[in-house]
């Protein structure tokens, strides 16, 4: 991506190669191949650069639109991110703000939910995981119901240990105190023998 530089402001961005006109002059889009970096600053053309340093994981964060700054000492353009605002962590509710505003739906009563946050999101998400894991060996239970076939201790040690694992989970998640530390939870990191885990741990696999 370049800027155009017009009476020492941005005046145009050039996401991609282009002929173009500056001033009476028509150049080719292979100037942004062939030229140096000094000769397409001499005719006003800056490359951008990008400062990714404030900017943060969109599943935990809000990231603000991107500012372009130029300096003429420099001759440089950077695009850079403001602070990101964390997601919210828990559940907002209808307040009696809203309903003295008059922005309380007609469906609602102050106190309802009126946005979820990322933890019951994370919850949901896990049941979904959990349920998936299950029904991979459900067939067990049905063929139990239905022809008194003993279910192998494998696999029903196998789902307690799932479920005993999702309460774990759900429990480190709902104590998470905010977003950054529901974060945290699902950060992998490597440990000292060279595997990689996060604190939030795994569900339990079968082994057969």
């Amino acid at each position: 991506m370049h800027a155009i530089i017009t009476d020492g402001s941005i005046s145009k961005y050039i996401n991609h190669p282009k002929s173009l006109v500056i001033g009476d002059v028509r150049y080719p889009a292979r100037i942004f191949s062939v030229w140096t970096a000094s000769e397409l600053a001499a005719i006003g053309i800056i490359e951008v650069t990008f400062d990714d340093s404030k900017k943060k994981d969109e599943q935990w964060y809000i990231n603000t639109n991107q500012t372009y700054t130029y300096d003429a000492d420099a001759g440089t353009v950077t695009a850079t991110y403001g602070d990101a605002t964390p997601k919210a962590h828990a559940d907002t509710t209808w307040s009696q703000q809203d309903s003295d505003d008059g922005d309380l739906p007609s469906d609602k009563s102050v106190g309802d939910i009126k946005t979820r946050g990322l933890k019951y999101n994370l919850i949901q998400t896990l049941k979904s995981q959990v349920a998936g894991i299950l029904s991979n060996t459900d067939w067990y239970i049905t063929r139990n119901t239905e022809k008194s076939t003993a279910i192998p201790s494998a696999i029903s040690t196998h789902r307690d240990a799932v479920r005993t694992k999702q309460a774990e989970m759900e429990t480190a998640i709902t104590n998470a105190s905010d977003t950054p530390a529901l974060e945290t939870l699902y950060t992998y990191t490597e440990q000292e023998d060279g595997s990689v885990t996060r604190p939030l741990g795994e569900l339990p696999t079968l082994e057969i």
